[in-house]
């Protein structure tokens, strides 16, 4: 199996297939190489949606230059743990996993990140400040990301007290939630599409059309419902 830095036209290959529709296994078999390589060079470079060959090889040179500028740090000895006694390489390659997943969901990148620093911090908890460290980018950034996450329901702000800031909070109810809004997102695309039925006439292609759409996402909207109380009701203590 080949090792090192992907090639330009290793990059070209995995364009080509995101472009096809292929998955991150079926591209990375044809490289020879680990799926997660694939994962990590999408996620690194913009998602599936945006990913560009010529883009993401510029870009990765553009980070070589610029760790081989950077002052020399004393490297972690081998081994090394954090203070739960995880590998901190593996927790990163969990972290870019992650994301890379969730872009593939179709949250934009920067989203993606943020829900994934979100999930794997012990505390449960961070600031925006402590979000725009980590990831290191602009609080602005951070904002709008957190603003849709708040709207989707995967995540809540908390006042954090005495010190008059916010924090982003995950619990366990965060994908019920986001589940939940889903399912009335459904129903009201639903409603929509039978109204919309009505006043084209079912009787037309184009209303039966929409009368279709109407009957099969108050069918899925229910059945994403049951669905989710019922793993409510078995989660539950």
């Amino acid at each position: 199996m080949p090792g090192g830095r992907l090639t330009h036209d290793e990059r070209q290959e995995i364009a080509q297939g995101l472009a096809a529709g292929r998955t991150y296994s079926e591209i990375a078999s044809r490289l020879d190489r680990p799926v997660s390589t694939v994962t990590r060079e999408v996620a690194r470079n913009g998602g599936a949606g945006l990913y560009r060959a010529d883009v993401a090889h510029r870009a990765t040179a553009g980070r070589a230059r610029r760790r081989a500028q950077a002052p020399d740090r004393a490297p972690a000895g081998r081994g090394a743990r954090d203070a739960h006694g995880r590998d901190p390489e593996a927790v990163r390659q969990v972290e870019e996993q992650f994301t890379a997943m969730m872009v593939g969901t179709g949250l934009p990148r920067m989203t993606a990140r943020v829900l994934t620093c979100l999930y794997l911090t012990d505390g449960g908890s961070l600031t925006a400040t402590e979000l725009a460290r980590h990831l290191q980018v602009s609080p602005a950034s951070v904002s709008k990301a957190v603003g849709e996450l708040e709207q989707q329901e995967l995540i809540r702000r908390e006042r954090d007290p005495g010190r008059r800031r916010d924090r982003y909070v995950i619990d366990a109810d965060a994908w019920f939630r986001g589940w939940m809004a889903s399912a009335r997102q459904n129903t009201m695309l639903a409603d929509f599409a039978r109204r919309s039925a009505r006043t084209l006439g079912t009787s037309t292609p184009s209303g039966a059309r929409m009368q279709d759409i109407g009957d099969f996402f108050e069918h899925v909207g229910r059945a994403m419902v049951r669905a989710a109380e019922e793993w409510r009701r078995g989660s539950a203590p």
